[in-house]
């Protein structure tokens, strides 16, 4: 446990920003898989547009790393396409 004063302040922001960070990475994982069960083409795109500036404000943050949050836009974004894709050559 924390001492100073100063020490037990800054150990009540981390855990403030823990919680928020754990919170904006709980609501990508939700989307995403909202997102890939969604079967309406509309909803898909608007879902993934959300995906994208979520992912935006995760880096801008800190909380994801840049490379991390753009890996995972392109490929979110590949699944998403080969599904509205029409089934046939």
């Amino acid at each position: 446990m924390a001492n100073l004063k100063a020490s037990k302040k800054s150990a009540r922001k981390d855990e403030k920003r823990r919680v928020q960070n754990k919170a904006l990475k709980t609501r990508i994982k939700n989307l995403t898989k909202k997102m890939l069960e969604e079967k309406d083409p509309e909803k898909k795109k608007s879902y993934l547009n959300l995906l994208y500036s979520f992912y935006d404000k995760a880096v801008k943050r800190n909380i994801v790393k840049k490379n991390t949050a753009s890996r995972k836009k392109s490929k979110l974004t590949k699944i998403v396409m080969k599904q509205l894709q029409p089934q046939g050559k």
